[in-house]
């Protein structure tokens, strides 16, 4: 009965006041019981982490393991993750032997610290328990390896996992961001997934299409847009951008724009590349249009954004509108204009032999010019005949 009701007024704790009541509670006769011990432990990390590890510490007895585990777990989730292994050096020291549970948090934490020397000693203990086939252990040491800059020993791990389904796109993704090799290899390990039968996920695709933009390789992103068609998968906003900014960099925006019209949800970033892959394919008007269109629709635009329609009013020579554009950027939607929008600025005004304007920007910019705005300028100047200071 007594049990019952601790057990209430943990879970009605708000405070840390209403924690150190309950502690001093539990000190006379309710510290050793193990569920007790474990309720009010995660409850204490929803209000401080300090107050748990003290609670922990000062136990009478030896904490249970899930104790253990949450505390490890929390401490990956600050900005203070080597907590995690200074527990876990104490759980192998004093308390019960760790779990599948346990050894996830521990390898996230040796990655985060970049700990490559403990974790890999982390990786052989998972071996010695048997733990080193299971598929959430085998995806944390993937990604543990690869903070740490050993993409060979993540490739390794891959290569050892008897179950992968979300581990081919977390791999491909460490090959395309981190990776020594080339993008390449993305496409080997697709390779390697459809000779097992495996079917990729959303996640993988994205990650072979991204390598396809970075070697601007249309064909191989045509077959991957070709397998998401015959597999019926649905575009989700990743994938669906995935697609549209493929197609854009590779220079087929008629393509891209079908991909973008067929998605049923997009988000900013996606708005965003398909109207920079309109303006960098000479069609500045159309990318125009469709900023509007985004705005319509209830998007706010952001600093890359303006960014990208400044530029079209550039190449377009559209003055007036990209004066627009500026002036609502900053009185509208309160953007600090950056280097790229001065930039932009100063190169729509310098094409249309505006130079004194160009110039007045320059003067008044919150921050000296780069090398990029001034040769703009200096080019207009060549071109232009009627320039006085």
């Amino acid at each position: 009965m007594i049990s019952h009701q601790i057990h209430v007024l943990i879970q009605r704790s708000k405070t840390t006041t209403h924690l150190q009541q309950l502690h001093s509670l539990l000190k006379t006769s309710l510290d050793h019981n193990p569920d007790i011990i474990t309720h009010f432990i995660l409850s204490s990390l929803s209000i401080s982490l300090n107050f748990a590890r003290s609670f922990f510490h000062n136990l009478s007895v030896s904490p249970p393991l899930f104790a253990y585990n949450s505390l490890i777990r929390a401490y990956t989730r600050t900005s203070s993750p080597i907590e995690s292994i200074n527990l876990f050096c104490e759980l192998l020291q004093n308390g019960p032997k760790p779990d599948k549970f346990t050894y996830p948090f521990v390898a996230k934490a040796c990655g985060q610290c970049s700990l490559m020397g403990l974790g890999g000693s982390v990786h052989s203990l998972i071996f010695k328990a048997g733990f080193d086939l299971d598929k959430y252990i085998g995806n944390t040491l993937l990604r543990m390896y690869a903070a740490c800059n050993e993409i060979g020993l993540s490739r390794k791990v891959f290569d050892e996992m008897i179950v992968r389904d979300v581990v081919f796109g977390v791999l491909c993704s460490l090959v395309m961001w981190i990776g020594i090799d080339s993008p390449l290899d993305a496409f080997r390990l697709f390779q390697q997934m459809k000779l097992a039968s495996e079917k990729p996920n959303s996640v993988t695709l994205v990650s072979l299409l991204s390598a396809c933009t970075s070697l601007l390789d249309v064909s191989a992103g045509e077959s991957i847009h070709s397998y998401i068609i015959v597999n019926g998968m649905g575009l989700d906003v990743a994938l669906g951008t995935a697609l549209v900014e493929m197609y854009s960099k590779c220079g087929h925006v008629e393509k891209a724009l079908v991909v973008f019209n067929s998605m049923p949800e997009k988000n900013l970033q996606c708005w965003t590349i398909m109207i920079s892959g309109l303006a960098d394919n000479s069609q500045g008007k159309d990318a125009i249009s469709l900023f509007m269109n985004m705005i319509q629709t209830g998007i706010k635009p952001d600093s890359m954004s303006f960014t990208t329609i400044l530029s079209a009013c550039s190449h377009l020579g559209l003055v007036e509108e990209g004066k627009h554009y500026f002036n609502e950027m900053v009185s509208k939607y309160n953007i600090k204009p950056a280097m790229e929008h001065y930039g932009c600025m100063v190169d729509l005004l310098g094409r249309a032999g505006l130079i004194k304007e160009a110039l007045y920007i320059i003067r008044n910019m919150p921050m000296e010019p780069n090398s990029v705005i001034l040769r703009s300028l200096l080019g207009r100047v060549e071109t232009t005949t009627k320039f006085y200071v």
